[in-house]
């Protein structure tokens, strides 16, 4: 195992959270927290990306998202890491990939917010990465509703877990995926950069 990547044993099952982090906020950390918690996980893996494919405009510089990321990540159980970058991937299924060959025996799980759901269809290999690990997803304010309605969620609906049986997510085979509402903090990168405090 190379030495500039986190550790993780196999058998573990680790929440994949992946973003541009631009910038990191209280909200990020409340869901990888409910995460933990939810989806019995051992580690959450925050993956600050070097850059978005489906935004325009690229993030802030990767270290000083890096640097903020884990000034507020103060947790045992988060781990703050720029891997994609390190092992040279740019979209989620290419991670999943490489992580998997990396890590044999970890068991991934991708965490991502009700909103990415809604746009997941447009994401590349999108039907691999349901087919390849279990998806975890976190209700943010104003998306519970358009999330279930989702291309993704509609096609995979035989896929879907209970969310009573949360905590079976990361053991289980894919495709599966269980959509949790959990309370919400308000934040949002967008919200942060248009007031200028980023």
């Amino acid at each position: 195992m190379r030495s500039d990547l986190p550790l993780a044993l196999p058998g573990q099952t680790i929440g994949l959270f992946g973003g541009s982090f631009d910038p990191p906020h209280a909200g990020h950390l409340h869901v990888s927290r409910e995460a933990l918690t939810r989806f019995g996980l051992d580690r959450v893996w925050w993956l600050v990306s070097p850059g978005n494919p489906l935004k325009a405009n690229g993030p802030a510089p990767l270290d000083r998202r890096m640097a903020a990321a884990r000034a507020l990540a103060i947790h045992p159980r988060i781990v703050v890491t720029d891997i994609e970058a390190r092992i040279g991937t740019r979209y989620t299924a290419e991670t999943i990939e490489r992580l998997i060959a990396l890590y044999p025996g970890v068991r991934f799980v991708w965490l991502m917010g009700a909103d990415n759901l809604t746009q997941f269809h447009r994401w590349q290999r999108w039907e691999w990465i349901l087919n390849t690990v279990p998806v975890g997803v976190l209700a943010r304010p104003g998306q519970r509703i358009s999330a279930r309605t989702a291309k993704a969620a509609v096609i995979y609906r035989g896929a879907k877990l209970p969310s009573n049986r949360a905590r079976l997510l990361a053991r289980s085979e894919a495709p599966a995926w269980c959509f949790l509402n959990v309370p919400m903090v308000d934040a949002s990168s967008t919200a942060i950069r248009a007031r200028g405090e980023w």
